[in-house]
């Protein structure tokens, strides 16, 4: 359910964008849009269904930030980073009507964890994926880094993908990759990773009965 909660502005940034490619009376709307934040601009027309999709994401992530700090009182730092990502390049994308801002968004906002999991365990000595789920599973400290390791790399190269199929593929295409393709890469690199750690959960289970 949290991992639904989170993607709530892609999934709304998607929409937006479907829809408004197939309805004529869009760009009347982003124009209303824009002038309610005094940005008054004549939009060309290809960019309109993604500008109005950025607005929309814009206002998203905002509710998202006040919803949980009316719920639980803290928003997460992670939630805090995307949102100002999200404010910022979107706002630039809407300025300028340059839409490779907002397509900029997910690369920043991966490199920022890969930076922050090499950062952390070099510089910290602190394994960010063992303080995270190091209480439901025992492992060796050595195979806690080569996970920590794991993760960075994969951020690192999802993007770059998210750059290569932005600037490469039509935005259409980019904005179903962001929502389906990131999410399937995700589940699969997770499933990939159960399989290979099951190995040292067997072992240390083994291991435990053999010393009872």
């Amino acid at each position: 359910m949290k991992f639904l909660f989170d993607l709530f502005p892609v999934i709304l940034f998607f929409i937006t964008l479907k829809i408004a490619e197939k309805t004529a009376s869009a760009s009347l709307v982003l124009s209303k849009t824009l002038g309610f934040f005094g940005i008054a601009v004549n939009v060309k027309p290809d960019l309109v269904p993604i500008m109005l999709a950025t607005v929309v994401v814009i206002v998203a992530s905002l509710l998202q930030i006040i919803w949980v700090k009316l719920r639980h009182g803290k928003v997460d730092k992670t939630l805090w980073f995307s949102a100002g990502l999200v404010t910022v390049l979107g706002s630039m994308t809407l300025y300028f009507q340059n839409a490779n801002f907002i397509k900029w968004k997910p690369t920043i906002l991966y490199w920022a964890f890969f930076v922050t999991l090499i950062a952390s365990e070099l510089i910290f000595k602190n394994n960010i994926i063992k303080s995270m789920v190091g209480k439901e599973m025992q492992l060796p400290n050595a195979i806690w880094k080569k996970l920590n390791l794991a993760w960075a790399v994969f951020f690192l190269g999802l993007g770059c993908l998210n750059l290569y199929v932005a600037f490469h593929y039509s935005t259409d295409t980019w904005a179903s990759f962001k929502l389906f393709g990131t999410m399937g890469l995700m589940f699969a690199f997770v499933i990939a990773q159960s399989l290979v750690l099951n190995k040292y959960i067997v072992e240390e289970k083994t291991s435990t009965k053999d010393n009872q």
